[in-house]
């Protein structure tokens, strides 16, 4: 099992100081991993489910966020949790995800997709809402197809996207990098199946909905000619909860578990990292917060 801890920019802020501390304080107490969440735009009245958004949430961008950190950070892996892809356009994206895995050099590992729940912010960048999926699936082929193309270009005709020997270099460290597949639906798990690299789904779910999911991930895995055991099952779990609880979730074939802290507070902040980083044997905490 591996451990993540996910910096929520719309809780925490996007302080530079604030935000560069907790990545160096996650590194420092071993955990593998850091992921920041996305919202391109928010509105009045947004609401995913029973949760409302505040307009006013400030979600910083989170390949700009993970850039500023892999600047002051050494071995800590990068992700977003989720990046909703079919709100940028995958010829831009395939270039930036390239350049911030080159900076950090190569731990830009964990890049997961979703297709977002909001109509309101898929009208304001043009995309219309009722096709996000498709358009997902199509960028997540473009993006592969971009980085796996020589100086000769590739080409590609769809149903969004044209390109006509398109080059695109720098290449991610390796050439490709993964993609996970984020969300909550059947068309998510298999989404994850067919194209991705493991699933890490969020929402409400019953335990029963969430076992049929990776089921469901794991045989449009192997419909798709991939290995089902390749892909990685990635789930959210509680900063206080038990060794015992992750052997459960584990049982259940999860193999990353992502945290995040309840306060917004500096030291009680650390002070959660530090007790679930000594409980999980992470690494032995190391000094107090300055």
């Amino acid at each position: 099992m591996k451990f993540g801890i996910s910096y929520s920019t719309p809780h925490f802020g996007v302080d530079p100081d604030n935000l560069m501390r907790f990545a160096k304080d996650a590194e420092d107490l071993g955990f593998e991993s850091l992921y920041v969440p996305e919202h391109v735009a928010l509105h009045p009245g947004a609401k995913i489910g029973p949760m409302e958004l505040g307009p006013s949430l400030p979600y910083g961008d989170p390949l700009e966020c993970l850039t500023f950190v892999a600047a002051g950070t050494q071995r800590i892996l990068l992700g977003t949790g989720v990046l909703l892809l079919p709100y940028h356009h995958p010829v831009v994206l395939t270039k930036r995800l390239a350049t911030v895995d080159l900076l950090s050099g190569g731990r830009m590992r964990l890049l997961t997709v979703g297709i977002g729940a909001l109509p309101g912010e898929a009208a304001a960048t043009g995309v219309d809402f009722a096709t996000r999926g498709r358009r997902a699936d199509e960028a997540i082929d473009v993006l592969r197809l971009l980085w796996a193309g020589g100086a000769d270009g590739v080409s590609h005709a769809g149903e969004f996207f044209t390109l006509d020997a398109v080059c695109s270099f720098p290449k991610p460290i390796g050439g490709e990098m993964p993609i996970h597949v984020g969300g909550s639906s059947a068309p998510a798990a298999r989404r994850a199946g067919r194209r991705g690299d493991g699933y890490f789904p969020g929402g409400l779910l019953t335990p029963d909905e969430r076992r049929r999911q990776f089921e469901l991930a794991r045989a449009a895995a192997s419909e798709a000619g991939r290995d089902p055991d390749a892909l990685q099952y990635t789930r959210w779990g509680s900063i206080g909860m038990s060794e015992e609880d992750a052997e459960h979730l584990a049982g259940q074939g999860v193999t990353r578990l992502v945290v995040s802290p309840t306060t917004a507070d500096p030291v009680a902040q650390r002070a959660e990292m530090a007790a679930f980083a000594e409980r999980f044997a992470l690494v032995r905490p190391v000094g107090p917060v300055e």
